[in-house]
Order: structure tokens, then sequence, then C-alpha cells
């Protein structure tokens, strides 16, 4: 993966990186010195590329990306290399060239290696630098990610609500992803399901209200079979909650605490909502499961102590389609990653407790 960085400052033009070793950063046709006497180098040298402007370039009337693949031919001067240091090397987030381009910064936007997610962002909450990067919407409920979301410091951003988005990778890369194709001139590209803008710069889509129906409402028409019909939401075990399990079945009239899916962070409005914890928030747990046995879809049992590490619905009866846990006789199914939220305002009188 190419970690690149675009920058800017009152005292810096944007700056894009690449680290040096990345298995993406000489596919770039840009760049001719990566091809052009590095005869000595198994791997491409790492860069930061400077933008100070991008006006017309080829005269066509416009300016777009083509003028500036024409500005970079033109100006070798606009990139310069970065250093490897005694621990990392060059290009690399953490090195120290990259950490000095970083200081520079106002905001950051990059596609950051998704394994080195929760280390990213803490470095740019330690410079306190606005950002705009992709990760996956799983590191919603990372230890290092949740606190910002909670604090309203980290979001997520707009256009990546379906969380399927297409990235070009290396000519050696192997195709193996559920969605992939290779264009007319042999580049590769792969779908990555599951990502999201996360950003803590503000924008208006996240302070639009949410619609919401009221709980009578969402028993009697909500489109989905898991709410439509039922007498009740469910009600969690171990946490003092209810099981929303889809963001449109918010009931708009209920006071308490409700778990929602992380996607649920696709609408969030924090005028409307207030963010309390996720399924591993320990202390609002109301009870905790010694002896648990897990039976997965096979039959398979295990002895196991997952239960405490999510919120927890008690079955009447084993479900025969997914896994579930026997503690003390009584049996009880796992949500899958649930946000803790509830209204941040009565804005109506006979609200639901």
């Amino acid at each position: 993966m190419t970690l690149s960085r675009a920058t800017s400052s009152s005292t810096s033009p944007p700056t894009s990186t690449s680290y040096d070793g990345s298995p993406i950063a000489g596919q770039g046709t840009l760049f001719p010195e990566y091809n052009e006497g590095n005869g000595k180098r198994l791997k491409p040298k790492a860069l930061a590329v400077i933008l100070d402007h991008v006006k017309d370039e080829d005269g066509d009337g416009a300016a777009n990306i083509d003028d500036v693949k024409l500005f970079l031919k033109r100006n070798k001067a606009a990139r310069t290399a970065l250093n490897a240091d005694d621990k990392y090397p060059g290009g690399d987030f953490r090195s120290a060239d990259c950490i000095a381009l970083l200081k520079q910064a106002d905001i950051v936007a990059t596609n950051p290696p998704f394994s080195l997610f929760r280390e990213y962002v803490a470095q740019l909450v330690e410079h306190g630098k606005k950002l705009l990067i992709i990760g996956n919407v799983q590191a919603i409920t990372y230890k290092e990610v949740f606190p910002l979301v909670k604090a309203d410091k980290l979001w997520l951003g707009v256009t990546i609500h379906s969380g399927d988005r297409e990235f070009r990778v290396p000519d050696h890369y192997p195709l193996e992803a559920a969605g992939f194709r290779v264009d007319e001139n042999g580049v590769k590209y792969i779908r990555v399901k599951g990502v999201r803008w996360y950003t803590n710069l503000d924008h208006g889509r996240r302070h639009q209200e949410l619609p919401l129906m009221t709980t009578e409402d969402n028993l009697r028409f909500s489109k989905h079979k898991e709410i439509n019909g039922k007498a009740a939401y469910g009600q969690y075990d171990n946490y003092d909650a209810i099981e929303v399990p889809f963001t449109d079945a918010i009931p708009g009239d209920y006071d308490g605490v409700m778990g929602v899916p992380v996607t649920f962070l696709d609408k969030y409005n924090p005028d409307q909502f207030e963010i309390l914890g996720y399924e591993k928030s320990y202390h609002l747990q109301t009870r905790k499961y010694e002896i648990q046995v897990q039976v997965d879809k096979s039959g398979k049992k295990s002895n196991v102590t997952k239960l405490n590490d999510g919120v927890a619905i008690k079955v009447d009866t084993p479900p025969a389609d997914q896994t579930y846990y026997v503690v003390d006789g009584e049996y009880y199914i796992q949500q899958y990653k649930r946000i803790f939220i509830r209204h941040r305002t009565q804005r109506a009188r006979g609200r639901k407790k």
C-alpha cells in the first residue's frame, strides 16, 4: 500500500509522500526517476511531491489532473527525496522527515495502512492536525479510536456510506478479493468493503436530523422483519439497553439507552444523539457470565468467556442457524458490534423508557 499524505499550510504548499519500498510506488508514470538511474536499487525511492499551484498547463481551458501530470513532468524540482532514519524507511509516517512535514501541515488527507491505523490516528491527534483519512469501518470500536468518536473529536465523513470502494494495486498483486477488475491497459483494481472517511472537519450533513418513527409505529410498520410485528424491542441481558438492529428503526420516543450498529455513525447527528459507549464498555455492564458453553452452527461445543465481550440477548430456545451460548441451562445469542446511544434532548412528550 502506498502511504500518501496531502498537506496544506500557510508556510508550506500541498505535499504528498510515498514510502520507500511501497509495492505500488513504482507503478506511477509521473516519475521516470523510478526507472532511471536506480539500477542498484531493488525498490523505488521515497519522494515528497510538492504542488504549489495547479493551472491550465495544457491550454485546454480547464485545470485538472492532466495539468497536474504536466506540471510534475516539467518541474522535477517539485519532488524531493525522503530519507530513512535509524528506525523507519524513507517516507514512513513515523520517520523524522515525514514528522517534519507533518508539523508544517494544517490538513492531512491520506489512505494509511489499515494495519497501522491506530498508530497513525494517534500521531495526528498528538500533533493536533485536521484530518481526512480512509479506514475500515470496524476501526470505530478500536480502543484507541472510540474515545475520540465518543468525545466528538472524530467522526465519519461523507461519500462512502456504502463502504465499498475500488483501489489500484500493483501488477504483481494477486486478484483474490471478492471484487476486482483489470482495465484495458492491464491495470489491476480490487474492491474493498467496509471503508469510510474519518475526519475532524465539520460538515453540514452530520447536523441533519435523522427522521424517526415512534416505538409503536416501528413495531407496526418497520420494513425490517426483526422489528415488524414484535411486541417490543429486544432487551440485552447484560446491559440496560434495547437492541436496535437498524439505524432507521431507532424509536424517536424512547428515552433509554439503545444499542445500534456501528454503521449508525453514517447518520450520527451530535445535536440529536449522545454516544455513551460500545459493546466493550465494561463499566456499563449489568451482568457478567462465569461458565459459558459456546455451541457453533455445526453443534461443536467449547468452553469460552467471550459472551462478556459483547451484548447478549436471552432466547427461549437455541437457534438453529447461528452460534449460541449456554449459561446455567439458559440460552443466549450475541449481537455483532454495537454502539450505545440515547436521545440528547426530549423534543416530544410521552417518551418511552
